[in-house]
């Protein structure tokens, strides 16, 4: 007995030692399962960041060949519309047999039995029974069936009949858009080309925010942009894992070198927009291109939404087919082409851009030049309404302004469009004017308030041929408008044309009804310089 307990104690023990030793081997080996996981991810990671700014390479070198123009009869749906399912609906149960429920007749043996006719006749009448219930069931339920195929059928057609009349009318759309777009309009222009940027696949964490307008006289097609903001490119050149303390740490990417992939990132944005807005007309629509690129983001000195224009570029179609833009670097080719990028991009430092999209409106008009025609003391109450318009318009242009005159059947209560371009002051400027012999309503000042604040500009202009009352000053006091009366009017057009004018309205001059404040005295404003 004592040694087989010995023998037992000496197994036991052998059995623990085994098991502590395959614990360590399975610790062991789970350790260093876990390290490999771990360098695996780093190296993960470090690939992705490595494929990311790869990425940003290409953003220019993968579309230079495969950007082909957009045919209209790709934008068609298709015609093609599903089958009628029934789900076996349309397929009939098979009618009872009588002879499947009848019993089979006895047989010799069983016929010499008492009672054997009685029973195989009551066997019958019940299989009968039962064959007539079956019947009456199944065509209770084919009844059914019958109905419900004839609903969905009937649901089939209707659905088909609405799908066909929804594919005709945008079929019909498309047409209309490709005609339109083959004589010229502007508006099927504008359509095309933002189909063609919505088109352009960007990499993820691009923003895809843009607009086009379009300038039939000089061809000239106007594109702005969202760019991505710096923080798109990693901050971590590679990654790496620190067994000492099982973690996986980055490295930090140099600053400048943060900084420089940037500059490179949007300056290859640019050139791939334009060249895919070029590389799809090819009805030749585009005589010139003008990309204005901003961002959206936060300004961190004040908290506020900004949106600084950090590049712009115009390029004209000749100049930019000259181009190899395989073997172009990005940041001088820009330069080669004139564009003005900011210095500091990542600081948001702003450039102007080379055209205000918002000079871009399909409200503008050409601007005859009645200045010009203008001879020493005329009399401005003899201009047309039109003409008077343009005059302003002339007039502002010369006092240094960008100015754009507005058609008059749907100006929207903006009679001109100006633009301030120096920085910080400057802006948006919608001006109106009124050919008043009266003293201006302030109801014209409240229109000409909320015109402002509809169009989103800086300042608001009023230019009439007579003046205003105090209820018209009191309510412009304190908001972006200034009025302009005649006599200010008559010493801006001496003081920058050099045009000595008169105001003279003949006795049966009549205002509009409604328009002016009827015996209100002309308020009393010396000539003097307006801060237009």
């Amino acid at each position: 007995m004592e040694r087989e307990r010995r023998r037992a104690e000496r197994e036991a023990a052998a059995e623990t030692k085994h098991i502590d030793a395959a614990r360590r081997r399975a610790d062991r080996q789970a350790k260093l399962d876990h390290i490999g996981a771990q360098q695996g991810e780093a190296e993960d990671r470090s690939q992705q960041v490595e494929e990311r700014v790869g990425e940003f390479e290409a953003l220019l070198s993968a579309v230079i060949a495969k950007t082909r123009p957009i045919e209209f009869r790709t934008l068609k749906r298709p015609t093609d519309f599903p089958s009628f399912d029934g789900h076996d609906l349309d397929r009939a149960e098979p009618r009872p047999l009588r002879e499947t429920y009848m019993p089979k007749a006895p047989g010799f043996f069983a016929r010499l039995l008492p009672g054997a006719g009685q029973r195989h006749a009551a066997a019958i009448t019940d299989a009968e029974s039962r064959y007539l219930a079956a019947v009456q069931d199944h065509e209770i339920r084919e009844h059914n069936r019958q109905e419900q195929l004839a609903a969905g059928l009937s649901q089939h057609q209707a659905h088909r009949k609405r799908f066909e009349a929804e594919v005709e009318q945008q079929h019909l759309d498309i047409d209309a858009f490709e005609a339109g777009f083959d004589r010229g309009e502007a508006s099927a222009i504008i359509r095309y080309f933002s189909l063609v940027l919505e088109q352009d696949v960007l990499p993820d964490g691009f923003p895809e925010t843009f607009r086009v307008g379009y300038v039939p006289e000089s061809k000239q097609l106007v594109a702005e942009h969202q760019l991505p903001t710096i923080d798109v490119v990693p901050t971590a050149s590679q990654f790496r894992y620190v067994r000492a303390r099982d973690v996986i740490e980055p490295s930090a990417r140099p600053t400048s070198q943060v900084r420089s992939i940037y500059t490179g990132l949007i300056a290859r944005l640019a050139l791939r927009l334009v060249h895919v807005l070029f590389a799809s007309d090819a009805a030749g629509r585009i005589d010139q291109i003008v990309l204005n690129g901003f961002v959206d983001t936060i300004d961190p000195a004040t908290g506020k939404r900004i949106t600084p224009c950090l590049l712009t570029v115009s390029v004209g179609r000749s100049a930019f087919s000259e181009l190899d833009l395989a073997r172009a670097d990005p940041i001088p080719c820009l330069k080669g082409l004139h564009a003005q990028v900011s210095a500091s991009p990542h600081e948001l430092r702003p450039v102007r851009p080379i055209v205000d999209f918002d000079m871009v409106d399909p409200r503008f008009i050409d601007k005859p030049d009645v200045l010009a025609g203008l001879d020493q003391r005329a009399n401005l109450a003899e201009l047309s309404p039109s003409e008077f318009e343009a005059l302003i318009t002339n007039l502002f242009e010369k006092m240094g302004l960008e100015t754009r005159l507005t058609q008059a059947s749907r100006d929207g209560g903006v009679d001109c469009v100006a633009w301030d371009m120096r920085p910080v002051v400057g802006g948006k400027v919608v001006v109106q004017a009124k050919r008043y012999k009266n003293t201006v309503g302030v109801s014209a000042v409240r229109d000409l308030y909320g015109t402002v604040m509809n169009e989103g500009a800086a300042k608001g202009i009023l230019v009439s041929t007579s003046g205003y009352g105090k209820a018209t000053f009191d309510f412009a006091k304190n908001k972006p408008l200034e009025l302009i009366s005649g006599s200010n009017l008559l010493y801006l057009l001496e003081q920058h044309v050099g045009i000595r004018a008169k105001i003279e309205f003949p006795e049966e001059w009549a205002d509009p009804v409604g328009a002016v404040e009827t015996g209100s005295p002309l308020a009393a404003v010396p000539p003097q310089p307006a801060t237009a």
